[in-house]
């Protein structure tokens, strides 16, 4: 994207605060909460006393992150002025770098949090300022979703480092980054595949709290209760499942073609589910944190998505587990890998609210302690794993 493009992006969140347009429903808190972009102080308090207490699974997934290279004080940052990513990473000049060194540094921040020992911090600190120093653009066609998926680990580190370490002067240079390089890549959303759009939600939100960006923030929120909707199908929906405004999905069949050919419709499918897990779980993975990012400031947003968000995870957890593929859904063949990306949603459905979730506990139980995809999800078990808080 264009420097003249991103600041036209910018320039849509403009009129909101002037009200020259109608304005989405305001939902940012009036203060921040600080951490507080998918944990909260409390959550991390929570996971520092179970891994001091050598308690499971917090203290396997913990020694998982540490023994990895995420949280490595000897890990060297690759930043780049432009980051080129084009369809599935091809060409990848720097993506890889770019996501895996966000992961780092949210890695590295957990491990400052939990040891309290500053190397951890500053090796943090170090991959941050080594990105912000010089990161200036997102080109080709994945340059949005590379945005997302880095912009989602990016303020998770940021506000565990900012808010809880001693001192951080490049802070300031690194939020410049979050709003002059991500956020325009991000704000408006997109009309491809879900995760697409449910993962630039995402990153759109954490990089508004970090900010302490109302605006933005609301805007993201806008997106989010939308496009929940029409990537997780409950019956009540009615015959065809519901569609994000500015789709142009208005006829059955461009709906269906959507929906990856699929034409029986029922409670959890997820627009891509016949497309593969995969990237349904990138979508049932940012669903799950963007509300809990929303819980944490206040306005608690896992009410209007529960439901889907229960069954979506139920749904392919059951045919992830190995249950029979019916002949009416994909032609009766998936493709599977559903990815670490249950714990969130589980936690707080079932620890939190006490929904039974046999299908979804069988499978996280399974995959513990949950490590990362190498693109925004990482280390879940450790801390949201059980987490009252």
């Amino acid at each position: 994207m264009s420097l003249p493009r991103k600041l036209l992006a910018l320039a849509t969140l403009v009129p909101l605060t002037l009200g020259l347009f109608s304005a989405p429903t305001q939902a940012a808190p009036a203060t921040f909460t600080h951490p507080g972009v998918l944990v909260s102080r409390p959550q991390l308090d929570f996971v520092r006393a179970k891994v001091q207490a050598g308690a499971q699974p917090w203290k396997q997934a913990y020694d998982a992150m540490m023994s990895s290279s995420y949280a490595s004080l000897s890990r060297s940052p690759k930043p780049r002025a432009i980051v080129e990513c084009g369809s599935y990473s091809n060409p990848n000049i720097g993506c890889t770098d770019e996501r895996q060194d966000a992961i780092a540094a949210y890695s590295l921040s957990l491990a400052w949090y939990i040891t309290r020992d500053p190397k951890y911090a500053t090796k943090a600190i170090e991959i941050m300022d080594a990105w912000s120093a010089v990161l200036k653009d997102h080109t080709n066609s994945n340059a949005p979703l590379q945005s997302a998926w880095s912009a989602s680990s990016w303020p998770r580190a940021a506000e565990i480092i900012k808010h809880t370490y001693t001192s951080w002067p490049n802070s300031g240079r690194f939020g410049t980054m979050l709003r002059n390089v991500y956020l325009p890549e991000v704000i408006n959303g997109s009309h491809s595949n879900g995760n697409w759009e449910l993962s630039m939600t995402e990153a759109a939100i954490g990089i508004a709290v970090f900010l302490d960006d109302k605006t933005a923030y609301d805007k993201a929120v806008a997106k989010f209760r939308t496009r929940v909707p029409a990537y997780l199908y409950l019956t009540s929906d009615g015959a065809l499942p519901k569609t994000a405004p500015g789709s142009g999905l208005d006829t059955r069949d461009k709906i269906v073609k959507y929906w990856q050919g699929q034409t029986t419709f029922v409670n959890g499918l997820s627009q891509e589910t016949c497309r593969d897990f995969t990237h349904t779980g990138y979508g049932l993975a940012a669903i799950a944190d963007f509300a809990e990012t929303t819980r944490i400031q206040g306005q608690d947003l896992y009410p209007e998505i529960a439901d889907r968000l229960r069954e979506g995870l139920g749904f392919h957890a059951k045919y992830q587990m190995g249950a029979a593929v019916p002949s009416w859904l994909c032609g009766g063949s998936l493709k599977l890998g559903l990815g670490p990306i249950t714990e969130v949603g589980y936690n707080h459905l079932h620890t939190r609210l006490g929904h039974t979730m046999s299908n979804t506990e069988a499978l996280t139980l399974r995959q513990r302690p949950a490590g990362t995809n190498s693109l925004f999800v990482a280390w879940q078990t450790l801390t949201h794993a059980g987490n009252p808080q």
